[in-house]
């Protein structure tokens, strides 16, 4: 099981552009191969983009932002486009990838992470703690999430 810092892996730009273009098709093309192709040369710590490789293969993603399109620009970083592949799920791997997103934001200064979802349960079980709503550009609402970074 390898972490991947599209960041520090810069060669995985187009692999990292593909897979999370694939895992969220709902979210226009030139978004994530805007945010990863700029990720790499940042002068600030965010974004972050990870991948997650098992036995060669592309199982999971999840990035590292300053705000995931929601009302609650007072928050952040947040932890964004967190996916696994249905057959790799149950085991856990996606909490590979958010404590990986919390080392690199406690090794920034963050104090804490924020993450915004429908999900009920899911994220609790990592101690997340549901601090309220927040509102999209399009709309809808999600439940609004932290957890310190101690």
């Amino acid at each position: 099981m390898k972490i991947i810092s599209v960041r520090e892996h810069s060669h995985y730009k187009d692999k990292a552009i593909a897979y999370f273009q694939k895992s969220w098709p709902s979210v226009l093309p030139v978004i994530y191969e805007d945010c990863i192709a700029h990720s790499i040369t940042a002068k600030n710590v965010l974004p972050q983009w990870y991948l997650l490789e098992k036995d060669g293969n592309l199982i999971g993603c999840a990035g590292l932002i300053t705000n995931d399109f929601i009302s609650r620009g007072d928050l952040y970083p947040w932890i964004c486009a967190l996916f696994i592949e249905e057959e790799q799920r149950g085991n856990e791997y996606g909490s590979l990838l958010i404590e990986k997103a919390k080392a690199d934001a406690r090794a920034s200064g963050f104090k804490y992470v924020y993450l915004c979802t429908s999900h009920i349960g899911f994220y609790e079980k990592y101690d997340f703690k549901y601090i309220g709503q927040g509102h999209h550009p399009w709309g809808e609402e999600s439940r609004i999430y932290e957890i310190a970074l101690d």
